[in-house]
């Protein structure tokens, strides 16, 4: 393989690698074992309208169907407008609600999207390289400044999640969601089910296994660069 494109592969998979282990963390947190271990805390803070902790868990299942979907926001929000309060024939979710959810589903689409393509182009350019014996090496310094990007890139991350927590939150919805149309009042149902405490600890859970990931993926390819064949990269 040419030494030029394999320092071209080298650096999509530094640069693509970090981008596919974050959304891949993100994407398996959207699910139920994430809502079951978080509700389950002891010190997860009460509904202070008295929703109980069994009753989030089964209201926000519905939510993680819907953003599961494989059908278009506009129409697999009808999962969320079917919802009522607990006891009551009133919807639990108010148009602004329902507005933000599909706002959200169209944004994770987009994520997996391109959680895809970032997973074909880092999984697909260590693989080209580890398949010949001539660029052996070169794929395991790639797999390890994939790894070496994530780490840096998410121990920046994790810094700024635990020490600024609430401007993040901020930043990172004003820049991906319409102004004005993400902020809710506390007794609304997308906070009662989903207070700060729930976004900060996934916050936390999806950044520090991605850095772990990192973390191995790097350890490995150094160890195997060290003792594998000599060659080109």
């Amino acid at each position: 393989m040419d030494r030029a494109l394999i320092r071209i592969i080298q650096i999509v998979v530094a640069i693509t690698m970090p981008v596919f282990l974050l959304l891949t963390a993100g994407r398996l947190t959207i699910n139920d074992w994430y809502l079951r271990y978080e509700y389950g805390k002891p010190d997860f803070p009460r509904d202070p309208f008295g929703f109980t902790q069994q009753q989030r868990l089964e209201l926000a299942t519905v939510s993680i169907r819907f953003l599961q979907s494989s059908e278009p926001a506009e129409v697999a929000i009808k999962l969320l407008e079917a919802q009522r309060m607990p006891g009551m024939d009133r919807p639990l979710f108010g148009p602004d609600e329902l507005s933000h959810m599909m706002d959200v589903k169209r944004f994770t689409d987009v994520l997996w999207r391109v959680q895809t393509g970032a997973g074909v182009l880092a999984i697909g350019g260590v693989l080209g390289l580890l398949a010949t014996r001539r660029s052996r090496r070169a794929g395991y310094r790639a797999l390890f400044w994939g790894g070496a990007a994530t780490t840096g890139f998410l121990l920046a991350l994790a810094l700024f999640v635990l020490v600024s927590w609430r401007t993040f939150f901020v930043m990172f919805h004003e820049l991906f969601f319409p102004p004005d149309t993400w902020m809710f009042a506390y007794s609304t149902s997308l906070i009662r089910l989903y207070p700060d405490r729930f976004w900060f600890d996934a916050g936390v859970l999806i950044t520090l296994g991605t850095l772990g990931a990192g973390i191995i993926l790097a350890g490995i390819g150094y160890w195997l660069s060290r003792r594998g064949p000599a060659a080109e990269g």
